[in-house]
């Protein structure tokens, strides 16, 4: 009867949770469509309106690892209370901004509070759901970030066509819906005494804030200020009795060699997402508020399959699901490359290949990465995860713009002709090569009889 009752709650949770998600993911999303209006209104340069989306960036990226490390040792749901609320305030310190900085502060908190989501997004199925049944739980949340990334740009775009753009900060008052559903459903109890270590903390936050300050904005005091900080913070784990991170999570040869793969893997699926505004607008000469129309099939697509891959993981493991995003990656790029110039409904076509492709290789990576991390560090472990995604879509943005803005003076696949499709081409075709090599150091360090012996624990 109570193991009944515990799955019962599990399955609501996990639906809870990808609702959570839609909300938070169509937050993030929204406010890139309104960026010309908001730049308008405040006469700002380009420059200053992204701190927009920078600004959220910075405290998004570094919210995620210390809620993570934070749920190692208080309940969920209190997280969760204290996260909702912040975020609450944040958007109705936006909507009434009258100056920019007002603004970016709204903006900040807003990120200060969602930043809880992906951390118990990564959480709550490692702590829910036995090792057997984590992919189907990782594949319906995921829906959840693919329903948000369909329809944010759409109801963003809807939205601001009828009333101001202010109105997209109201957004987020719906995430409160589900905070008596997490209370009812949350049964955890704290599974940590430790001391939060709130110095590695700050050398932590600054270092990822430099970092990504050095990619946006690249100064020599930034790039100087990241070494400085991570030395610190690397001597402060080292040295502290109670670090923020204990060192030892990094001799977990797995888990460390996860995050690189999930690393790699993430900034690679970013090509698609970045990369493909640019190369409409640029190559299809398509207007920039109809390219947005060309990634939507993409997003459905990811919605409704990205539960059954998660089953597919649990059924015949991750290893079976990673090979197949393999290759529907493969495949994606390769289209991609040799038909740089083809018609955007082709574009949007070859676009399913890659965006079901990332999110089978995410819930693949998910679960085996929580595979390797015990159940006291399962927080903090997953909170890294999620920060270095959102790391790797700075670094790998950067990366992408600098080789759009290099252009290209041939082309590495005989089949493209179009001078202005050569360096899109060329981008493709080095992301296959990337995605094998990938797929090479997967094999080697997380192979079947490995999963099969956690998975039985």
């Amino acid at each position: 009867m109570e193991i009944g009752r515990r799955k019962s709650s599990s399955e609501a949770l996990i639906s809870i949770l990808a609702f959570t998600l839609a909300i938070s993911v169509m937050n993030a999303t929204m406010f890139n469509i309104v960026l010309p209006e908001i730049r308008r209104e405040f006469g700002l340069s380009m420059a200053e309106v992204s701190w927009v989306t920078t600004s959220y960036l910075l405290v998004f990226a570094m919210g995620s690892v210390i809620y993570g490390k934070l749920a190692d040792r208080y309940k969920l749901k209190i997280l969760i209370s204290i996260g909702f609320t912040t975020f609450i305030i944040g958007s109705v310190i936006g909507m009434l901004s009258q100056v920019y900085g007002m603004l970016i502060f709204g903006r900040m908190l807003q990120a200060a509070g969602s930043s809880v989501i992906p951390a118990i997004s990564g959480i709550i199925p490692v702590r829910y759901f036995p090792p057997k049944h984590r992919g189907r739980a990782l594949g319906i949340s995921m829906t959840g970030g693919a329903i948000g990334s369909a329809a944010g740009p759409a109801l963003a775009a809807m939205l601001v066509s009828i009333v101001h753009w202010r109105v997209l900060f109201c957004m987020p008052v719906l995430i409160l819906l589900t905070l008596p559903f997490y209370y009812k459903y949350l049964h955890d109890e704290r599974v940590g005494t430790a001391q939060m270590d709130w110095l590695g903390c700050s050398l932590l936050a600054g270092a990822v804030a430099s970092l990504l300050l050095s990619i946006t904005n690249p100064t020599a005091l930034t790039l100087i200020s990241f070494v400085l900080l991570l030395t610190c913070f690397i001597w402060r784990i080292r040295k502290a009795a109670a670090p923020f991170i204990n060192p030892g999570l990094f001799q977990n040869v797995r888990y460390t060699l996860g995050l690189v793969i999930a690393f790699a893997a993430t900034g690679i699926g970013y090509s698609l997402v970045f990369l493909t505004p640019t190369l409409l607008t640029q190559v299809h000469q398509l207007r920039l508020g109809l390219t947005g129309y060309v990634m939507v099939p993409a997003a459905i697509a990811t919605a409704l399959l990205s539960k059954p891959g998660g089953r597919m993981a649990d059924r015949k493991g991750t290893s079976y699901l990673f090979h197949i995003a393999v290759s529907l990656f493969l495949l994606c790029f390769l289209l991609l490359s040799s038909f740089t110039g083809a018609s955007p409904v082709w574009i949007a076509l070859f676009l399913i290949l890659g965006g079901v492709g990332q999110a089978f290789m995410s819930i693949a990576l998910s679960k085996s990465i929580s595979l390797t991390l015990p159940h006291e560090q399962s927080g903090v472990g997953m909170g890294i995860l999620s920060m270095l995604n959102f790391v790797a879509g700075a670094i790998f943005a950067s990366l992408y713009g600098t080789m759009v803005d290099l252009e290209a003076a041939q082309a590495w696949n005989p089949l493209i002709h179009d001078l202005s499709a050569y360096v899109f081409s060329n981008i493709y075709f080095m992301l296959m090569i990337m995605i094998a090599v990938v797929a090479a150091l997967f094999s080697s360090f997380f192979n079947k009889h490995y999963e099969k012996r956690r998975c039985c624990k």
